[in-house]
């Protein structure tokens, strides 16, 4: 008798619990908040902290494992010119490799010209190490590579720090607005119903860039020399937030 009167309470009990949530649930569908929704911004200067040299290797052969082998002895100069310069091997990475066959057409007649490779290689100099640029690009042509293009760019550390600021000073400018429009209503914000990161907007600032496939090594050096102090430049983020209201 006494246990059937306990599992009586237990399930009297649940089916209140659940009776309460429901009828929670059905009044806050029935009577939703008031909210506001904001964008907030910021603007904030960020200071490039790293040269990044664009190369592209590219040969020719009667087949892919000719193609590949002239790619690879041009690479292995390119990258022990380098290595001569002081520059350790994580500060040289492979961006894209591809080998292909390669076509031409005559007379209407798609005709085989052999294979050809192409190995993209990123170099990428610290700020103390900004004063090499000019003989990391003659180290690369010397050895047999063109010049894509050069940028200057944010280290990861560094973008996330700015990152990390940029959406702070976004999300403080999305509160500001949503306070303000709240005490023009004659409310107050009374809690955060979402909040999403809509865009940082940070992308590397071109240097040099070659004229299709054509690069030219003196005016790439005079691009980085007249550039080489970069100053700040303009990151920004934007959040979008929706505020609840009382």
């Amino acid at each position: 008798m006494e246990t059937s009167i306990k599992i009586t309470l237990i399930i009297t009990v649940a089916i209140l619990a659940i009776a309460g949530a429901a009828g929670l649930l059905y009044w806050k569908t029935a009577n939703p908040a008031e909210t506001v929704s904001v964008s907030g911004s910021s603007v904030i200067k960020a200071t490039p902290d790293i040269v990044t040299v664009y190369f592209t290797v590219q040969t020719s052969g009667a087949t892919a494992e000719e193609a590949k082998d002239n790619n690879s002895e041009i690479v292995d100069e390119v990258i022990t010119n380098l290595v001569k310069l002081g520059l350790e091997r994580k500060d040289i990475a492979t961006e894209n490799y591809n080998v292909y066959p390669d076509y031409d057409w005559i007379n209407g007649r798609q005709v085989s010209r052999g294979y050809k490779a192409t190995h993209s290689i990123k170099v990428e100099l610290s700020a103390a190490k900004m004063d090499k640029v000019g003989s990391v690009i003659d180290a690369g042509v010397e050895g047999g590579a063109t010049i894509n293009y050069i940028n200057f760019e944010l280290s990861k550390d560094t973008e996330n720090a700015y990152k990390a600021q940029a959406l702070k000073e976004a999300t403080e400018d999305a509160r500001l607005k949503a306070d303000s429009m709240a005490s023009g209503l004659g409310k107050s914000v009374s809690g955060i119903k979402s909040v999403s990161a809509v865009d940082f907007g940070y992308y590397p600032w071109r240097v040099y860039g070659a004229e299709g496939a054509i690069a030219d090594v003196a005016m790439a050096k005079e691009a980085v020399a007249t550039n080489i102090q970069p100053g700040e430049r303009e990151v920004n983020a934007q959040v979008n937030v929706v505020f609840e209201l009382k």
